[in-house]
């Protein structure tokens, strides 16, 4: 792994994100941590040893990342992507609860459990006005008929994820998806009493629970200190999330160029007196943007240093104007706080015309991962 990009996970930060989100769950919900995509970046074995005995159960994407997770731990898991027919029974050799949602699939998980001899405990997926994987509640008779004549399956829970809560002060489309849930769950819970439910995320946790009294909420951007959306982060600002992340690299190089000296790829900046360049040895391949080219900013002695010029795959430049002393080998922040200065992922997401979710799990799984 490379040393010239250094993500810096905060143990300290997810515990308290944990606590505080905790705090919201007014009816004694389990929290499922969300640590698909390496942990939204963060790195998937720095987040399961912090979090895994603070939370009910871990939830992936796929078998790939449950392959990951059987290396770290145990815990109960929720695989809550797509897992082809032909991989079902390697998930489910591996100990998991996979999502249903579709009449061939439940049929090839039956088979798969039988011929494994176990039970295959799972969370049957409902497409509550969203349009994504999911039973359509015109499919749901005849999906529950199914999965009642499969002896070897075992439905856990009924699921549906919010489509405009992040977005939006209103909740409108958010009450039409509960009461399409809710319709559909009093039908799955005629037929399995014992089967739980869950809607929200992190968003969901903040709007609408208590309100929805589900048994499970499923714990993602949140945990990691960032929030849904701008209006989230100010209508629960008391819950002061603290980002767990901290990415840093060094400078590889120090030179003054003369006036009229292009910098980078495109001669999209041009010096127009000498300048002191910086060369920082991260780029888009990290996943520092490209989008970031002559917007971005990252920190150097505690001052904020403007990208000029394009980013490379490997590379990028600033302009060390505001800090004279700076060197090769410093320190260079490019996402986090140095000294009185802080670059959020919300505002890298800002300039690239994205969301912090993106920013975060789009960092290179190739740079070092430090627990601190």
């Amino acid at each position: 792994m490379s040393s010239v990009g250094i993500i810096q996970v905060s143990a300290e930060a997810m515990k308290h994100n944990i606590a505080q989100l905790r705090s919201l769950c007014k009816n004694g919900q389990e929290i499922a941590a969300v640590v698909k995509a390496n942990a939204y970046g963060h790195g998937l074995a720095e987040a399961v040893k912090t979090i895994e005995p603070l939370v009910d159960a871990l939830q992936i994407d796929d078998l790939d990342e449950l392959s990951s997770l059987r290396q770290l731990t145990s815990k109960r898991a929720f695989v809550f992507g797509y897992v082809p027919l032909d991989e079902i029974e390697d998930a489910l050799a591996l100990g998991c609860e996979l999502t249903v949602y579709d009449e061939t699939q439940i049929e090839t998980v039956s088979k798969v459990a039988s011929n494994l001899g176990i039970n295959a405990r799972v969370h049957l997926k409902i497409d509550a006005l969203l349009g994504r994987l999911g039973v359509l509640p015109a499919s749901l008779d005849s999906v529950l008929q199914q999965i009642a004549d499969s002896p070897n399956i075992e439905l856990a829970a009924a699921y549906a994820h919010y489509a405009n809560i992040e977005d939006t002060n209103d909740p409108a489309h958010s009450l039409l998806q509960e009461e399409v849930f809710d319709s559909c769950f009093k039908k799955i819970r005629a037929q399995f009493p014992n089967v739980k439910r869950h809607l929200s995320a992190t968003s969901g946790l903040m709007a609408r629970e208590p309100a929805c009294l589900n048994n499970i909420v499923r714990l993602g951007i949140g945990l990691y200190g960032l929030y849904p959306s701008d209006s989230l982060a100010k209508s629960h600002q008391n819950l002061e999330l603290k980002p767990a992340m901290r990415w840093t690299s060094q400078l590889a190089q120090v030179k003054v160029l003369p006036p009229d000296h292009p910098v980078s790829y495109g001669l999209t900046y041009v010096t127009s007196k000498p300048t002191r360049i910086g060369v920082v040895p991260q780029g888009y391949s990290d996943g520092f943007d490209r989008g970031l080219s002559n917007s971005g900013c990252v920190l150097i002695g505690g001052q904020r240093c403007p990208v000029v010029g394009r980013v490379a795959m490997n590379m990028f430049m600033v302009d060390l104007s505001a800090v004279p002393e700076a060197k090769m080998s410093d320190e260079v922040v490019i996402l986090g706080s140095q000294g009185e200065e802080t670059i959020t992922a919300e505002e890298m997401a800002g300039l690239i015309g994205t969301i912090n979710y993106e920013v975060v799990a789009r960092v290179s799984p190739f740079l070092r991962r430090v627990l601190v």
